[in-house]
């Protein structure tokens, strides 16, 4: 989604785009303003262009045929992952102050003839906020739907799942720092402080729609590393809440106008204009 130093990829972007301003909407919207947008933060069309296509042939887009242009339809893929997405930039908190002491267990052992179904079995553990804990045994601090994380997984009749409680001696901050880059990613939260506190300067500060999107997916990507740890197993000084403040003003400053900018951009149509829902 986003370099380390803040540089935002283009399917980071579509997907923060489609999130913000097409899911729930019941259209479908036109490769050309698609591709309008992106312009506005800096992405030139051939790798918007070629973006749109990858998300696509991955079944996260469907295209139309209306007339002489293409319009681009969301699947339930990709509605699924863009209203995970939601849950954890909305209603999720960045850290939980509620955690009972049960850890969920996940082992497999997936054979070196299916490499690729293990990266894949990986990508998608560091997404539910699974941290490795030793070999092919991965620990998370939250409850787990199985169904949902292993959808699609080829790999998961190799996998076994479990609740746990951990058991003197095992000593929990050491079993966290030893699963999870604390540090690394405190230093990702205060980056974004960093960049985002001072006045907006550059070519997207006066455009408040390329602003959104820039923060927003940036924001994103940060969630994405961070498996919501229980609050009494995190420094002090967690900058995680601080960071949260900063990404919600921001974004309810920037929405109102926003919306408006990407209501006038979209050449959209209904999707009950052919019955696909």
């Amino acid at each position: 989604m986003t370099s380390d130093n803040g540089e935002v990829r283009p399917q980071g972007l579509l997907l923060t785009f489609f999130g913000g301003h097409v899911l729930g909407r019941g259209v479908r919207v036109a490769t050309g303003s698609v591709v309008e947008v992106l312009a506005r933060v800096g992405v030139a069309e051939p790798a918007a262009r070629s973006a749109l296509s990858r998300m696509a042939e991955h079944g996260l887009l469907r295209r139309h045929r209306h007339g002489r242009k293409v319009y681009l339809g969301l699947t339930p893929r990709s509605r699924g992952i863009l209203n995970d997405g939601e849950v954890r930039i909305w209603r999720n908190g960045v850290v939980d102050d509620r955690w009972d002491g049960t850890w969920t267990l996940l082992g497999f052992t997936v054979p070196e003839s299916q490499r690729s179904r293990r990266h894949l079995l990986r990508s998608r553990l560091m997404w539910a906020g699974f941290g490795s804990l030793q070999g092919g045994l991965w620990i998370a601090p939250s409850p787990v739907d199985a169904d949902t994380l292993l959808a699609g997984v080829e790999a998961a009749e190799h996998v076994k799942l479990f609740e746990a409680r951990a058991l003197a001696p095992t000593d929990v901050r050491d079993l966290v720092e030893s699963a999870w880059d604390l540090e690394a990613l405190a230093k990702h939260y205060l980056r974004f402080i960093e960049r985002w506190s001072p006045e907006p300067t550059g070519p997207d500060s006066a455009d408040p729609l390329a602003r959104q999107l820039l923060l927003t997916a940036e924001w994103l990507h940060l969630l994405r590393k961070d498996p919501r740890l229980p609050v009494q197993h995190l420094p002090g000084d967690w900058p995680a809440e601080r960071a949260q403040r900063l990404f919600r003003r921001l974004h309810a400053e920037l929405e109102p106008r926003a919306r408006a900018i990407a209501f006038a951009a979209l050449d959209t149509t209904p999707e009950a204009d052919e019955g696909d829902h």
